[in-house]
């Protein structure tokens, strides 16, 4: 398969991206069980993530101000840092206040780095900007493939000690590389912009994301991420209780990510021949429908299903976040820091919300019952965002 097009800019930032999410997911899969061993409740795993996504929405609006002012790869450089001082702070440990503390620190980081980051791609001209976000969201994937399992070996040769302690030496050599690599590039960004009209930009671009053109797919897209927050914070758990031991989970984590390697190159070369809201409409529905299958056949579920289900939700997930990216890119091209911000907040709002919702349902409903319900819900979305493009 010849590789689908990437800038250079594009290629430094997803190389970086891919970095940070391989130090986070040597240990992040194994979380919620960590947490459960640790006495925790389901809800108090909900509340947890909830804690880490949502400082991302609330910083982000601050973080996009300064990206006026500091160049935008030296805070995507400090939000990295930061992944490495949570990691020391999982070593530490010592309560639950200061445990709670540092999930607020992680959050705080990654809005440094997603909000400069898509203030970086959307600060740059771009030959298409669905695909060159389709390269940046597909950089998690990738991480997925290898981290858990190197994550698994060192957990079981060093515990959690050692794993925290290798993510921490990764986040400070991706932070040196994300500095000398992109400084140089996106020293233009920077501008004399103040406060004042920093705040009358913001108002601007969210009195353009108001618009019938915007708003509908901007929407479509929080719920498929709301739904994602569920299940990126509770699907290990539920394998779990359909009886899978913690060495099955990671296998078919891998594997999962293994067999979406080429799949996203494919989406990446897809997302370029379409409208940013046709991307958004599709993979919604996509995400939906798949979601309703993972609900509907949870009963008979075996990996070779699971691996199906999942990898469509991924296809999904993955159009339908490039194309709310570069819908607001093209869109709201004279804002690129204010645009980076909001983009950003949706989705970290919608997985925390997604996270702590899913929290307090499941005993109620299931996670069955989550999956249709959130499935028929993000398929409808998708459809109706259609009749509102035509």
């Amino acid at each position: 398969m010849i590789l689908p097009k990437i800038e250079k800019i594009t290629r430094d930032i997803t190389i970086s991206h891919f970095l940070l999410m391989f130090g986070y997911k040597l240990f992040s899969l194994y979380f919620p069980l960590f947490l459960v061993a640790k006495n925790f409740s389901i809800s108090q795993v909900g509340y947890t993530h909830f804690l880490i996504y949502l400082p991302i929405a609330l910083f982000a609006p601050i973080i996009g101000f300064f990206n006026h002012k500091i160049n935008p790869a030296i805070l995507a450089s400090l939000g990295i840092l930061g992944y490495g001082i949570y990691s020391l702070g999982m070593i530490l440990f010592p309560n639950l206040f200061i445990f709670y503390l540092f999930q607020f620190i992680l959050g705080i980081s990654a809005a440094l780095f997603f909000v400069s980051s898509r203030a970086i791609l959307m600060g740059s001209e771009l030959e298409s900007p669905d695909r060159a976000f389709a390269w940046f969201y597909s950089a998690s994937f990738y991480a997925d493939a290898i981290a858990p399992a190197v994550g698994a070996f060192f957990i079981w040769k060093f515990d959690f000690f050692g794993i925290f302690i290798l993510s921490l030496i990764l986040q400070f050599f991706n932070a040196i590389f994300c500095f000398l690599s992109l400084r140089r590039k996106t020293t233009y960004l920077t501008d004399s912009v103040e406060i004042k009209e920093s705040g009358q930009n913001y108002l601007k671009v969210l009195e353009t994301t108001k618009g019938r053109n915007i708003l509908p797919f901007v929407l479509t897209s929080f719920l498929v991420l709301t739904l994602a927050g569920f299940n990126n914070t509770f699907f290990v758990l539920f394998l779990k209780n359909l009886g899978w031991t913690q060495s099955q989970i990671l296998i078919f984590d891998s594997i999962l990510s293994l067999v979406f390697l080429p799949v996203s190159l494919w989406v990446i070369q897809q997302v370029a021949k379409f409208p940013s809201e046709t991307n958004v409409c599709w993979g919604s529905q996509i995400a939906g429908a798949f979601s309703i299958l993972l609900g509907s056949l949870a009963s008979i579920l075996n990996s070779y299903l699971a691996l199906f289900i999942m990898v469509g939700k991924y296809i999904g997930g993955l159009i339908t976040g490039s194309g709310r990216s570069g819908l607001l890119t093209t869109k709201l091209k004279g804002y690129p820091e204010e645009s980076a911000a909001i983009d950003t907040i949706f989705s970290p709002l919608a997985t925390a919300f997604g996270a702590l919702i899913g929290g307090l349902l499941i005993s109620i409903l299931g996670y069955p019952l989550i999956f249709i319900l959130g499935g028929i819900l993000i398929f409808l979305a998708g459809t109706l965002g259609k009749l509102a493009k035509f």
